[in-house]
């Protein structure tokens, strides 16, 4: 496999997330970034779209895919949103941070860091 990567960083979106009761009466925002492992060579010869990942179907199926969840754990939607991404795009191997600013007063932002998939050489 060819270790080229396609990033989408700081995909902001929003959703009822958390585990307090105070959490689960409004939207909070998460950021996604992702981490695709592909092959670009296809598409950059041919310079075709249809030949690799399309980071804005992929950014659109999570954003649409976030707002209509409603989970407890960042946990629990990260992996969900890892194995839509591998299922629906036939992505092999990808990393995930999935970001809750302003999750804990004290710090900046809380996030979990998954990688799912046979590792790109």
């Amino acid at each position: 496999m060819n270790s080229d990567r396609i990033y989408i960083e700081g995909l902001r979106t929003e959703t009822v997330i958390g585990v307090y009761d105070w959490e689960r009466s409004l939207r909070q925002e998460l950021v996604f970034d992702v981490c695709l492992a592909t092959d670009i060579r296809p598409a950059a010869k041919a310079d075709d779209i249809t030949q690799t990942l399309d980071y804005k179907k992929i950014s659109d199926r999570i954003i649409a895919f976030t707002e209509a969840t409603d989970h407890q754990l960042i946990e629990t939607l990260a992996e969900q949103v890892a194995s839509l991404i591998q299922a629906e795009f036939g992505v092999h191997w990808l990393s995930l941070k999935l970001s809750k600013p302003g999750a804990l007063p004290r710090a900046r932002n809380v996030a979990v860091y998954i990688e799912r998939g046979t590792t790109p050489s």
